[in-house]
């Protein structure tokens, strides 16, 4: 897959092209419904498969209070826009300039001249262009005079939920991690390297990794049974998001339990991924060190029970 970061980058011979623009926020299933059809298109009618998106997301230059966390930081949306068959992505830098573009500029510049798009494939409520003064009645007007045909995509539902990245971020703010997965089509995960913990895990419970400062979106306080990855190797784990209270700690932090654990080597740029899986129990503050160690193995005890239940599902067992 190719990556342009600027529209200088693209060949002048590149194209045609069918193209998708968005924000591509995690990737979810409606993503995937919209980013499978031209790819499919563009296989049958020899052209381009094209994501075209933006760095830093919009939100965070044209309202910088909003305090927008992301579902997918753009290296994990560049590696699942990939994983979908595109031939190449162009990741835009959203700043002035292209923010005070008119939807007939963004349509002319980009989707015509350098793209050379035959067909643009968009959401219901799709907006561009300075102040989103475009939606999906403008873009088809626009394609009709520049030679593109513009395919758009009703709302998806799932048991009666929309399928959207801001209303996923809000099923992981609330801990609801497992309906957020169904819409997604994957587990929601977090990346990065260990972090330097107080070793309280290890001291008075059991051995935790503890993930460095992430940034981006995680859920709510509490603990989940999620999988880990550790490099190459992976793990079921159950891993406690929040303040350790019980230890009067108040300092953030990302601990998983590796259940399967065997040692491993762990290194500052050793690759971490915890994919949170279902939602256990708030995190909550315990009269002692030994009634959190009791609870912990509870946890883990529930943790191992789903895992059990999940390798006989994947075997067609019946429970």
């Amino acid at each position: 897959m190719h990556v342009f970061h600027k529209l200088e980058d693209i060949p002048r011979d590149f194209g045609p092209s069918l193209v998708s623009v968005g924000n591509f926020d995690g990737v979810h299933r409606a993503h995937g419904r919209v980013l499978g059809e031209i790819v499919r298109r563009a296989r049958l009618n020899s052209a381009k498969a094209v994501a075209v998106t933006f760095e830093p997301h919009p939100a965070r230059i044209l309202r910088p209070d909003s305090g927008l966390k992301l579902l997918t930081p753009t290296p994990e949306k560049l590696r699942l826009l990939e994983a979908s068959g595109v031939d190449a992505v162009l990741l835009l830098p959203f700043g002035r300039d292209l923010s005070l573009m008119t939807p007939r500029q963004f349509a002319d510049r980009i989707l015509k001249k350098k793209l050379h798009a035959r067909e643009v494939h968009e959401g219901y409520n799709f907006r561009f262009g300075h102040k989103a003064a475009g939606d999906v009645n403008v873009l088809a007007q626009l394609g009709h005079e520049m030679g593109f045909e513009v395919t758009v995509y009703v709302e998806e539902k799932r048991r009666g939920e929309t399928v959207s990245s801001s209303h996923i971020r809000k099923l992981i703010a609330a801990g609801r991690v497992s309906r957020a997965r169904h819409l997604l089509a994957r587990p929601f995960c977090v990346l990065g390297n260990p972090g330097r913990g107080r070793g309280l895990g290890s001291k008075y419970t059991v051995p935790t990794i503890n993930l460095a400062r992430y940034e981006e979106l995680v859920p709510k306080d509490g603990v989940y049974i999620t999988c880990t990855r550790v490099g190459d190797e992976r793990f079921e784990s159950v891993t406690n998001v929040g303040n350790r209270p019980t230890f009067g700690a108040d300092l953030f932090a990302i601990e998983t339990h590796l259940l399967n654990f065997h040692p491993i080597e762990l290194t500052p740029e050793s690759e971490i991924e915890i994919c949170f899986l279902d939602r256990l129990r708030d995190e909550i503050k315990f009269p002692s060190v030994e009634a959190l160690r009791e609870q912990i193995a509870r946890d883990v005890k529930k943790a191992r029970r789903y895992f059990h239940l999940l390798r006989r599902r994947s075997a067609g067992v019946s429970s």
